[in-house]
């Protein structure tokens, strides 16, 4: 158990270290579209060869019909997801962005209640409630609104929590067929496959083949994409998925970190309690969610 816990810890904390690949891409050049492309391409190129490796039979598809799932998980959530977070990352900073991603287990619970039936319970509500006064702390509309922030970024914010709620609503459909490791596998096929017709060749080709972005793209989607995933799957092998999304929450804590102290984002007391809301929030819907199998973040 005790390396299960430590598989899960080193998951969760890559992903924590996102913020700062996309920040010094961002520096090199590079649009949030542009650093969607490369983390996806990156992640799949190290997938397929972990998958080839160690889960070949894993990688058949049982009717090629079924790719409209992955299309779900890669285009309506994966790339809308990642721009909208690389975006509001831009617009505000990286905790406060972070923040606002964490308010997706609150959508997957409406969409989940809308779409599938499940019951409404009063664990629910409370979770909805403190997701909604976390995220008003976390964008500074409480006690007074932060006119440094832009709209636009706060409904990227929020646009990457619904985003990221998509993933679990078409994982879910997925799920009756396939396995966790081979969705996000085709996933990100699927993503790489949509983006990579669009990505600037002639103009940023030549950037992202130097020394530092070469190694920042194959950092991104090595390191907070493939290894995390790999690393949180590992864990998840011997633990309740419940207990595992709850300590994953730990990859804010990691973002903020490295907001205030590599970028010197502006993080005060409020926005830290709307953190800690949201985090809270993630807690009451994992403890009462223990019956539905929660997908690994990607």
């Amino acid at each position: 158990m005790k390396k299960a816990i430590l598989f899960v810890l080193i998951g969760a904390s890559l992903w924590g270290t996102i913020g700062l690949y996309v920040k010094m891409l961002e520096q090199a050049g590079f649009t949030s579209m542009e650093i969607v492309t490369i983390r996806v391409f990156f992640a799949s190129v190290f997938l397929l060869g972990y998958m080839l490796l160690r889960y070949r039979k894993q990688m058949k598809l049982k009717n090629w019909k079924d790719i409209r799932y992955f299309i779900g998980t890669g285009i309506g959530s994966i790339v809308f997801f990642n721009y909208c977070l690389f975006a509001s990352m831009a617009e505000t900073n990286i905790p406060i962005a972070t923040a606002l991603l964490y308010t997706g287990p609150a959508f997957v619970m409406i969409l989940s209640i809308i779409l599938f039936k499940e019951p409404y319970t009063a664990k629910k509500g409370l979770a909805l409630g403190l997701t909604l006064v976390g995220a008003a702390f976390a964008v500074g509309a409480f006690p007074s609104p932060d006119a440094s922030l832009s709209t636009a970024g706060i409904l990227l914010g929020i646009g990457s929590g619904f985003g990221y709620a998509l993933y679990s609503i078409f994982s879910k459909f997925a799920f009756v067929k396939y396995d966790s490791l081979t969705i996000t596998f085709y996933t990100f096929i699927t993503a790489t496959a949509a983006l990579l017709p669009f990505f600037p060749y002639q103009e940023k080709l030549a950037i992202l083949l130097s020394p530092g972005p070469l190694l920042l793209g194959i950092g991104l989607g090595l390191l907070p994409t493939a290894v995390a995933y790999i690393s949180y799957t590992l864990g998840l092998f011997e633990m309740e998925a419940s207990k595992a999304s709850i300590l994953s929450t730990i990859e804010p804590v990691v973002a903020i970190i490295i907001g205030i102290t590599v970028f010197d984002d502006a993080f005060n007391g409020w926005q830290m309690a709307g953190m800690l809301a949201i985090i809270s929030a993630v807690v009451v819907i994992s403890k009462s969610r223990k019956r539905v199998k929660i997908t690994a973040r990607v």
